[in-house]
């Protein structure tokens, strides 16, 4: 038995029918040439040789009675495969279009907590010849980093599937669930655990809160120059309570040439991604009168797990970076985002310590179900200030090309989690060379065209970042080429009679 950590399990707290909490990929594969097989039961074969490899494939949840303390992970002996893992095909032309909408309405529906938190599924049709692969699986079990884990346990690195292991047999009681005065003990004992770590802790926290105080005030500005200590975040569209229905969508770039740009303009790859998000928000708010005066702010993820950790759990904090779209000069705003980020990323390096400790709560899962059924139905984002206004991820992924069941992985894009107050999340992941980029938005706040419109927004957002000024001493670089994903879709200017029509966006 597992215990949840307290972040792990906020994930299941905070979930309701229109804020699904699990992750996803979504794949595009180049079969084998002259393949003639079933895809589908390759996938489903293998799958069934490397459960055992990966703790979230196999284990379910077990709440606690009373809900007086975070559910445990407890392992599950009776997995149904053809449950798991789904086939779907598209209907013509099986465009990528319609490849997106059908994942932003397969990843709109919550996973069965009665059994593995995880779905999987093999799609063809698509016009290009190639199979898609989407998978999703609860946040409560993994975050980005970890989900990069799994994927070294699934995929392979050649054509050639490896070998593995079988499992072994596993001695059990035959209890399908465990009984109410084992899981009350294991709580108690969990709580106690955790306290105990606290208490051994609290001088290394200490440590942590006085290096982090020092670093925020060595980043104290002379007047008149932008503050980095930043306040709340203004209301817009995006902080409204949603929907469960979402749109999708995606954007490919080479990595290398992104690389090459930060270096040229003086910053880094994640500077380049918010200055891209920031152009292209401003943008589109804009042209829509829905602009707010005050910068937009967005809230980050970063990852807290150490070197070499592969548990499947959440390690996981989030900053909130400056987008500086009040800024219209864009060398001026470019500098004023890399310097928000940094100073976000120089303050969790010192709290690191204190960010990952896990604090457990009597009656936690109650109160937070209560609290999450709250913020939906009084739309409280939508009315007061908040913390963020869009999340923007940018996970570090397999730098080498992987093999699923005999098939070229040739895109990796990443599908997220949207939540009332925060509609659109903006991820990106990198892959073989390639930076992905997954849109996942609630649909009633960003259409699935305003999602294209938005893609539209980030290339143009790239192709103005390149003409930025080279900073002293930067070498050359060459124009980064957005792959588009959706060569079936309109241009921006064709779409200029739809998006009027959506300046005004419907209520959740």
């Amino acid at each position: 038995m597992d215990h949840l950590s307290g972040v792990d399990a906020s994930f299941l707290h905070f979930e309701t029918p229109e804020t699904p909490m699990h992750v996803g990929s979504l794949m595009l594969l180049d079969l084998p040439k002259g393949y003639t097989g079933d895809y589908y039961d390759d996938v489903r074969g293998m799958l069934a040789k490397r459960l055992h490899l990966a703790s979230v494939l196999t284990r379910k949840l077990a709440p606690m009675p009373f809900e007086l303390a975070e559910p445990a992970w407890i392992e599950d002996d009776d997995i149904d495969l053809d449950y798991h893992v789904r086939a779907v095909t598209l209907r013509r032309p099986g465009s990528m279009a319609q490849l997106e909408q059908l994942v932003a309405r397969l990843h709109s529906t919550l996973l069965d907590r009665s059994r593995p938190l995880w779905e999987m599924y093999v799609i063809d049709g698509l016009e290009s010849g190639q199979m898609a692969f989407y998978t999703k699986a609860h946040h409560s079990g993994v975050d980005g980093k970890a989900g990069v884990e799994l994927a070294k346990v699934l995929y392979d690195t050649t054509p050639e599937m490896r070998e593995v292991r079988p499992p072994r047999r596993r001695r059990s009681s035959g209890q399908y669930q465990l009984g109410v005065t084992e899981l009350l003990q294991a709580a108690a004992k969990n709580t106690a655990q955790q306290y105990l770590k606290i208490a051994e802790t609290m001088p290394s926290a200490m440590k942590a809160f006085s290096a982090a105080a020092n670093i925020v005030a060595s980043q104290r500005v002379k007047a008149g120059e932008r503050p980095l200590n930043l306040g709340l975040a203004p209301v817009t569209i995006f902080n409204e309570s949603i929907t469960n229905q979402r749109s999708y969508t995606t954007l490919s770039v080479p990595l290398a040439d992104i690389k090459a740009l930060g270096k040229r303009v003086g910053g880094t790859v994640n500077t380049i991604v918010m200055a891209m998000c920031s152009i292209a928000l401003h943008r589109f708010l804009k042209e829509r009168d829905l602009l707010p005066n005050e910068t937009l702010i967005a809230m980050v993820p970063v990852s807290l797990r150490a070197e070499g950790d592969s548990s499947m759990n959440n390690q996981v904090s989030a900053v909130r970076v400056d987008l500086a779209t009040d800024i219209a000069d864009l060398p001026d705003r470019f500098k004023a985002i890399h310097a928000s980020s940094e100073a976000a990323k120089a303050v969790v390096r010192e709290l690191k310590p204190v960010l990952g400790m896990n604090i457990p709560i009597t009656g936690a899962p109650w109160l937070m179900t209560g609290l999450a059924s709250l913020i939906g139905r009084s739309n409280l984002f939508g009315r007061l200030p908040s913390a963020g206004n869009v999340m923007i991820s940018n996970v570090p992924g397999p730098a080498t090309p992987l093999y699923l069941a005999g098939a070229l992985m040739r895109h990796y894009f990443p599908v997220s989690i949207p939540y009332h107050g925060s509609a659109l999340n903006i991820t990106v992941q990198s892959y073989a060379g390639k930076l992905e980029f997954g849109l996942t938005c609630c649909r009633r706040v960003l259409s699935q065209e305003e999602s294209y419109e938005m893609i539209g927004r980030l290339k143009e957002a790239l192709h103005e970042i390149e003409a930025l000024p080279p900073v002293a001493g930067a070498p050359p670089v060459s124009p980064a080429t957005p792959e588009s994903q959706n060569a079936d879709k309109p241009a921006p200017a064709a779409r200029a009679t739809s998006t009027a029509r959506a300046a005004t966006p419907k209520p959740a």
